[in-house]
């Protein structure tokens, strides 16, 4: 069995912390190994503890969660941050995803979504909901006449899209008739060729370029 994933869960409300512990202390991959009530503490913390995945509350008193999320993605660490917010206007997750974070969960279901998110972004993968990217498309497309997608063939911004709507690899595999182990070496080639180290990076140039295509 492999080990449990180390979470910091960062909300000021006490009881709402206390509840999203008992939902994730049940599942045996995860552990909550700390907790913090503010923007300042949850990067304390972060740095001290390194969990793996920081559940990040977006509105604090203080430094809020945006803030902390900035701080905590610009440590020397492997720490991911899932954004836990009732926002879900396009105003707040642009900046999400430009802070570092790793996706978000929307507070009214948390108790169907959080888990599934917690294992997807500590694989390193994006959690982000599809209505969410159709939202997103419209405010971040660039108007630069070269395109930085130049440089990927046809099947990598496939795999690039496919990647940034959320896709593990073995979906995209199934979609695109390859291999999971050959997913994964044509997203390493796309980042090698865009100068990029994490799939939250994938997921913002995609955005940024318009590359996800509204239905």
């Amino acid at each position: 069995m492999s080990a449990s994933i180390r979470i910091l869960l960062t909300d000021d409300h006490a009881v709402l912390r206390a509840g999203l512990k008992a939902l994730l202390d049940a599942e045996h991959d995860l552990s909550v190994i700390g907790e913090a009530g503010t923007g300042e503490e949850a990067v304390e913390r972060a740095e001290a503890l390194k969990p793996d995945v920081v559940v990040m509350d977006l509105s604090m008193p203080g430094a809020g969660g945006l803030e902390a999320t900035k701080r905590i993605a610009a440590l020397d660490q492997r720490t991911k941050v899932l954004v836990l917010t009732v926002h879900a206007e396009e105003e707040y997750l642009l900046p999400v995803l430009e802070a570092g974070g790793s996706g978000y969960v929307m507070k009214t279901s948390a108790d169907e979504d959080l888990v599934r998110a917690i294992r997807t972004v500590a694989r390193d993968e994006v959690f982000l909901y599809p209505s969410a990217a159709k939202l997103l498309l419209h405010g971040y497309r660039t108007t630069e006449e070269e395109s930085p997608l130049d440089p990927l063939s046809d099947r990598e911004r496939e795999v690039l899209g496919y990647t940034a709507e959320g896709y593990s690899s073995s979906e995209i595999g199934k979609k695109l008739y390859i291999s999971p182990k050959t997913v994964d070496t044509y997203r390493s080639r796309i980042m090698q060729k865009l100068g990029l180290h994490h799939r939250s990076e994938l997921v913002r140039f995609a955005l940024r370029t318009g590359l996800l295509k509204a239905e």
